[in-house]
């Protein structure tokens, strides 16, 4: 990442000024990715959300018709981490900066994440679109799109140090055993507030929570105390 920002500082200082006329100026960038975007004219209700949706159906359509849907799964994994950047994301939101000094950050992202061709494709139609502002959202949308086609269950488990493999597997297997599904991801998040041990959201939009932490558990002796309190007021 920090050579990403160096690279985006690099070509800052060397291309010249931005204006915020540059959709007619700069010649589009050839893109061989067949995408097939729903809705493109509905009423701006449908805006965002519909749009990340959309294109993750179709960046998923594309990998599964070349068989790389594993493949492409990283890749997304690896734009996830990318654009969680603020410095990154702001960059590409900023409309005054220019179209070219975006896809030349496009190709430096493409290399230094060894991403495959039609995710490149991808990025630049994103680009070229003025949509690449969304794509932590069509990272969500893709996510749920691959669980629904491998019919997988997403586990995100929380906890104050990281857990060992052994200790994922068990809580993998537990969360097939409640859901039922074919297979399960375990995303890790590293969360110093659960004071220890973890917890485990996974379901519909993480619907359902395992809460092992000893914050709930603290919760749950605060909570007793004070109505202990209250029974012994009245």
């Amino acid at each position: 990442m920090a050579s990403l920002q160096q690279t985006m500082f690099s070509l800052q200082s060397k291309l010249p000024p931005s204006s915020f006329h540059i959709g007619g100026s700069l010649p589009m960038r050839k893109t061989t990715l067949p995408l097939r975007i729903r809705g493109g004219n509905a009423a701006g209700a449908r805006m965002s959300a519909t749009a990340a949706g959309s294109y993750a159906m179709a960046l998923a359509d594309v990998a599964k018709r070349n068989d790389t849907l594993e493949l492409t799964s990283a890749d997304v994994e690896k734009l996830e981490k990318v654009f969680s950047d603020p410095l990154v994301l702001n960059f590409f939101a900023n409309p005054t900066v220019e179209l070219e000094k975006k896809r030349l950050v496009i190709d430096e992202i493409v290399k230094s994440s060894s991403l495959q061709s039609h995710t490149s494709n991808f990025l630049n139609i994103l680009v070229d679109a003025n949509r690449i502002n969304i794509v932590t959202d069509i990272v969500k949308e893709f996510e749920m799109v691959y669980n629904k086609i491998t019919d997988t269950q997403l586990a995100e488990v929380r906890s104050v140090v990281k857990l060992e493999p052994p200790q994922l597997a068990q809580i993998a297997k537990q969360v097939q055993k409640l859901t039922g599904a074919k297979n399960v991801r375990v995303k890790t998040v590293l969360d110093p507030s659960l004071v220890a041990g973890f917890t485990i959201r996974y379901g519909d939009s993480g619907s359902k929570l395992i809460d092992m932490s000893v914050k709930k558990q603290l919760e749950d002796i605060a909570a007793q105390l004070e109505l202990g309190e209250i029974q012994l007021a009245a």
